[in-house]
């Protein structure tokens, strides 16, 4: 069964920084392609950024030089730096893989950028 497991979210003004975190169980995650991607209310859910097992990223233009996609295959996590944040980053961010193959979506997290 798998199982992602989002987290690190919160509310940070404009300008700041926050590190998600992103668990995944029931997968061989080493190879496996991992997404994060984000929901704004009222829009489609986007991917943000992808890393391969290997460590090959990529990025959304929109986030390019702000976010940084990382993973670590022994624990089996995957993670999101985002800095400079801005406020049309306010979303709810989740993990799965890149392209979307049928792993159910976690509960993802919550990032709030305001002043």
């Amino acid at each position: 069964q798998v199982q992602l497991v989002e987290s690190g979210g919160g509310l940070v003004t404009p300008g700041g920084s926050l590190k998600l975190s992103c668990a995944a169980s029931g997968i061989i995650f080493r190879l496996e392609t991992m997404g994060w991607y984000r929901q704004a209310p009222g829009k489609q859910r986007e991917l943000v950024a992808r890393i391969t097992g290997g460590g090959t990223t990529f990025y959304a233009e929109v986030v390019k030089d702000r976010f940084t996609i990382s993973r670590d295959n022994a624990k089996n996590t995957v993670y999101l730096q985002m800095n400079i944040l801005k406020p049309e980053d306010t979303a709810v961010y989740y993990c799965n893989s890149a392209p979307i193959v049928g792993y159910a979506w976690g509960q993802g997290t919550q990032v709030t950028v305001s002043s």
